[in-house]
């Protein structure tokens, strides 16, 4: 370790003269492991998305029980009351009609001025029932049982079709990471390869004189370093910017949609791309330098 912190400039200086050799096939090498990172950034920028949204459907997982119109006040409450006994069923609360227009008001919002075009409220009085989706399916059964319903609205097409969207998400997502791992390994090994083939009369110089091997390695190692990290850091920017435009896009149309947070999001987006670069980096240099020995 004292060898390198007294070496460290040598270090530094050697690399960049590794990177300045074939200067075009470095910077357009680094361009394509930039783009790669970008979007791979943005396959796991979705998956996140994804998986808040089905987090919180699953948390917040509602049946909408609607009744017969004779039904009256009192005989809701005691349906509603008759419903939280079901198991599975986490509470029970009376939505009536001014309130399921006002939800529906605030879900429009500048569009809810087409309310107005009705003479009377169009939206029925329903039972709003909190359930553990694990329960689901018993507890519609249960609720088909109850003579007064006349009709069940639940969200389970919904998540399941997000969870299946989900699903190939992830499976596209790791083909992806392995794509895009591979190929930035066999170019980082290219850079390295031939930047020891282009220097390999210091390296000789250096053995001859009684360096270590990795004495000789690190400065090569640093190179991978310099562009995977570098480019995951710039994919990374690229990233945030891109999330904070969709962010800019969807707060209008669609604000009640569970998103997770932008800094969170860009957190953790940056967090896994640097680590995969980090790890791609050093992987790559390591290939690099096992293949130009073994050539």
């Amino acid at each position: 370790m004292k060898t390198i912190i007294v070496n460290l400039g040598y270090f530094i200086k050697e690399s960049f003269i590794t990177l300045k050799t074939n200067r075009l096939s470095n910077f357009l090498s680094f361009v394509s492991i930039t783009l790669a990172f970008f979007l791979l950034a943005l396959v796991i920028t979705t998956w996140i998305v994804s998986l808040q949204i089905i987090d919180v459907l699953e948390q917040e997982a509602e049946f909408n029980v609607f009744f017969h119109e004779a039904v009256d006040e009192p005989s809701r409450i005691l349906m509603a009351e008759s419903i939280s006994d079901i198991s599975g069923v986490v509470s029970t609360r009376v939505v009536g009609e001014a309130e399921a227009l006002q939800r529906m008001e605030e879900i429009l919002g500048e569009e809810a001025q087409v309310l107005a075009y009705f003479d009377e409220n169009p939206f029925d009085a329903f039972i709003e029932v909190k359930v553990d989706l694990a329960q689901s399916e018993a507890i519609i059964a249960a609720l088909q049982e109850i003579p007064d319903v006349r009709s069940i609205r639940d969200n389970q097409q919904v998540l399941d079709q997000i969870r299946n969207i989900t699903r190939i998400q992830q499976f596209l997502g790791t083909l992806f990471i392995v794509a895009a791992g591979a190929a930035t390994l066999v170019v980082i090994s290219h850079i390295i390869r031939q930047g020891i083939y282009h220097n390999r009369e210091q390296i000789n110089t250096l053995r001859l004189l009684g360096a270590p091997e990795s004495f000789i390695a690190l400065p090569f190692l640093l190179v991978g370093l310099v562009m995977t990290v570098g480019g995951g850091l710039l994919a990374s920017i690229m990233t945030g910017a891109a999330i904070n435009m969709g962010y800019a896009q969807m707060s209008g149309p669609i604000p009640y949609l569970p998103l997770p947070t932008q800094v969170v999001l860009i957190r953790n987006t940056t967090f896994i791309i640097v680590f995969l670069s980090l790890l791609l980096g050093i992987g790559g240099s390591v290939m690099g330098l096992k293949t130009s020995k073994e050539s």
